[in-house]
């Protein structure tokens, strides 16, 4: 991991709530002897009630299996797992945490309306009352008496959202919750998640769209091999890197000075000529624009890092 990388991977502090979910030096092995895996290698993760987290990272970082350990489907192999102050398990018991899986959990043979009443009765009556409004929130009423096999993977997708809204649950895990959604749906499903964080609900997911977690997600845990490399808001991760994208068109007549004088500048790298068209990357884009504009430099583009860019710092071995 370079230097830029290493000073982002900190552990953000939440805001000042009740911490909801707390991972205490997690671990989850599997297998034994020389065939063991340590798929998630002595986590500590705090999150707090109304947080929205994005959870990234390569396939193999560890990320569903610390999901897994969330909803209780597996046991840490050592640390501790605490959800709402106790087991996973009796939280997902009681529907306090509910998640939204990419496979699985649906009878192909029931209507949406059946599935979601099936689902809801399992919580009693007050569950069954809610399910007009899930379905409608999950954007369903319409599809009510379409047999789930003849569902789309996105609005199935969209069943599985509310099934797991049926026990009104405080913290909503999401694996790959978009996946199979057109554009549009992806973003109307989005902006329910919104609303429901806005109304206090904690959400943690997984993705493997960036964009989702950079305009989504207010904080942003990055996982490799197994261990958290970075923990912080969305925002400040993005912005740890420092340096800026400045692009610009030159004049032919100062293009020679103009790029002699930006290689002298301390801190500019990666500078690039192409058709006339200059790219560099810098900490002190100001400075750099001022260069480029007193030389006369037309088009003039400054671009913050992308959550693209901290990941993939981030994640190189």
């Amino acid at each position: 991991m370079d230097t830029a990388a290493s000073a982002t991977a900190t552990t953000a502090p939440g805001p000042a709530s009740e911490v909801v979910v707390d991972l205490d030096g997690a671990q989850r092995a599997f297998g034994s002897g020389a065939q063991r895996v340590l798929a998630v290698d002595g986590v500590d993760l705090s999150i707090h009630r109304g947080e929205v987290v994005a959870l990234l990272g390569p396939n193999g970082a560890g990320k569903t299996t610390t999901l897994d350990m969330l909803l209780g489907l597996t046991e840490p192999s050592a640390g501790t797992v605490n959800v709402l102050g106790g087991s996973p398990v009796r939280a997902a018991k009681t529907g306090a945490i509910a998640a939204v899986l990419q496979t699985g959990g649906l009878l192909a043979d029931l209507t949406v309306g059946e599935t979601v009443r099936l689902i809801a009765s399992l919580y009693g009556p007050a569950a069954l009352a809610r399910v007009p409004e899930v379905m409608e929130r999950a954007g369903l009423a319409h599809l009510a008496r379409r047999r789930v096999s003849k569902c789309s993977g996105g609005e199935q997708q969209r069943v599985r959202f509310a099934l797991a809204l049926t026990a009104d649950p405080e913290i909503l895990v999401l694996d790959e919750p978009t996946a199979g959604m057109d554009v549009t749906a992806r973003r109307n499903f989005w902006n329910v998640m919104r609303a429901e964080a806005d109304a206090g609900r904690t959400i943690i997911f997984a993705t493997h769209y960036l964009e989702e977690a950079e305009q989504f997600a207010r904080r942003t845990v990055v996982m490799h091999h197994g261990r958290v490399v970075a923990d912080a808001p969305t925002a400040e991760l993005r912005a740890g890197l420092g340096a800026r994208t400045v692009a610009a068109t030159l004049l032919d007549a100062t293009a020679d000075e103009t790029v002699a004088a930006l290689r002298a500048y301390e801190g500019v790298s990666d500078l690039r000529i192409d058709a006339g068209r200059l790219t560099l990357r810098s900490a002190d884009s100001d400075a750099v624009a001022g260069i480029l504009l007193a030389a006369g430099a037309r088009n003039l583009e400054i671009a913050a890092p992308t959550l693209e860019t901290a990941f993939t710092a981030l994640t190189e071995d």
